[in-house]
């Protein structure tokens, strides 16, 4: 009797809480007074049905929800000029003002891209597929400087920002560019394990002080910020490979399991395609996941004097 009469005093404390759902004010604060009071009934309830006294909850006072704390954000006006050319039209390239509330979308600029399209301008070209910097696809210039839209933040206190395509490369409609020529000199560069054995299906070993040479090279996503940023890929874009491609270059020449590493050598031994470097360390300061290009460039210098 004594455990029922427990429960039972423990069931009447949280009658108030209980019927303040009602006036609950949010889903937030609903939870939270559903939780509080299932708390203070579980404890005896499960104490008078295993016959074990166990002291009686105590009531906590409802937390007070403020209106403010809920409350919508002031809209903040902001302006984003958004570099704009059709191929299909007659109009010259030109900047195209597009005014966005940034208390009202996500973070960052590839979010206020998407609100754009969405809600403004369903016209508006430009790449994008995974949203966690790991693809590359939305490489574009922001503010000046090469970057992926999806890891850019917004900077809602400054009063305008540009967005424009990769310099110094064919548009092909907005903010897309001509990537062929890219891919196509990340091509010749041969990019996969080159052996003389056979694996029959089983692993390449490596130890792992020869597998920790390879950090800082395998993670680049050919997102070609660093390329774009360049002068002198801009005034050799047909010879000169580029940091991003000599970057991945070295990744195998570097790499134990692959048997080819002289040949890759000789193929980079020409005037133009990695002696156009000039140590701007323009990549290096651009890279959206935080490699460093030239200095990749600079070790395969080294490899080709010894």
């Amino acid at each position: 009797h004594s455990e029922i009469s427990r429960t039972r005093r423990s069931c009447n404390n949280s009658i108030p809480l209980i019927s303040s759902l009602e006036e609950s004010n949010s889903l937030e604060e609903y939870t939270y007074i559903s939780m509080q009071a299932l708390r203070n009934i579980r404890g005896p309830i499960t104490a008078a049905l295993r016959g074990v006294r166990e002291p009686v909850a105590t009531v906590e006072a409802p937390r007070v929800f403020s209106a403010a704390a809920n409350a919508p954000k002031p809209v903040k006006m902001m302006d984003f000029q958004v570099y704009r050319w059709n191929p299909d039209s007659e109009d010259k390239p030109s900047m195209k003002t597009y005014q966005v509330d940034v208390n009202a979308c996500g973070p960052m600029f590839l979010d206020v891209l998407f609100k754009i399209k969405d809600e403004q301008d369903s016209s508006l070209t430009f790449r994008r597929s995974c949203r966690e910097g790991i693809c590359g696809s939305c490489s574009m210039n922001i503010n000046g400087q090469n970057t992926l839209a999806c890891l850019c933040k917004i900077d809602k206190d400054a009063p305008s920002a540009m967005i424009a395509p990769l310099p110094h490369m064919h548009v092909v409609k907005d903010l897309v560019v001509d990537m062929s020529n890219f891919y196509a000199q990340y091509k010749s560069i041969k990019p996969w394990l080159q052996t003389s054995a056979d694996p029959k299906g089983k692993e390449h070993f490596q130890t792992k002080e020869d597998r920790a040479l390879i950090d800082g090279l395998y993670e680049c996503i050919l997102c070609a910020c660093c390329s774009t940023s360049c002068p002198s890929y801009w005034w050799n874009t047909d010879k000169y490979l580029g940091p991003a491609v000599l970057l991945q270059a070295y990744r195998w020449v570097i790499d134990s399991r692959d048997e080819n590493t002289n040949e890759r050598l000789a193929e980079l031994d020409d005037p133009f395609k990695l002696y156009r470097c000039h140590t701007i360390m323009n990549c290096s300061k651009v890279c959206p996941k935080g490699l460093n290009p030239g200095k990749s460039v600079a070790k395969l210098k080294q490899k080709l004097l010894h």
